[in-house]
């Protein structure tokens, strides 16, 4: 599939099959986030994949927004393995890497047929206790994922984008 055509129409899939997404295709995904571009190439995530009844009810205690889906990956960014700004500010890269990598692992799933929502509304406490995330492990994402339900579709407002004039300013401001 070409690549603007697959951004395009990729979208957040809020419903799913009853059907397991094979451990295969799993690490085909997480292929995908392995070889994202991250700062300095200090490769900061730590994925965690949920696919199983027992971790799939801990991750519903703590988001609401795993809509039936039989996987989800976890992504979080280990704070002492992720690059600094140290010359300027000491911003971590880790909420960028993160980003990088689950927008590459998004489109992998896509690409293979594999419907994803990234979700952001969850408790990070609770995702931590949870699961026994060590305290240097941020939890960024969670990436939901199964096999499009049939009635699946993208929501109303998909397509609906700004023009490239209110988003893009070329040399000023």
């Amino acid at each position: 599939m070409d690549l603007m055509k697959l951004m395009k129409e990729r979208y957040s899939c809020c419903r799913f099959e009853e059907k397991p997404v094979p451990r295969e295709v799993i690490r085909t995904i997480l292929e995908a986030g392995r070889v994202a571009p991250t700062a300095h190439n200090e490769q900061p995530q730590r994925i965690l994949v949920i696919d199983e009844k027992e971790t799939l009810e801990k991750l519903d205690r703590c988001t609401k927004c795993r809509f039936g889906a039989p996987a989800a990956l976890l992504v979080c960014y280990d704070k002492t393995a992720c690059w600094h700004r140290t010359r300027y500010d000491n911003a971590p890269s880790g909420e960028v890497d993160v980003g990088i990598v689950t927008t590459h692992m998004m489109l992998m799933a896509y690409s293979l047929g594999i419907g994803t929502t990234w979700v952001m509304h969850f408790d990070p406490a609770a995702v931590r206790s949870e699961f026994a995330l060590p305290d240097n492990y941020e939890p960024t994402a969670i990436l939901v994922m199964g096999y499009p339900a049939a009635d699946a579709s993208p929501a109303p407002a998909h397509a609906e984008n700004k023009p490239m004039e209110q988003l893009v300013c070329y040399n000023k401001f």
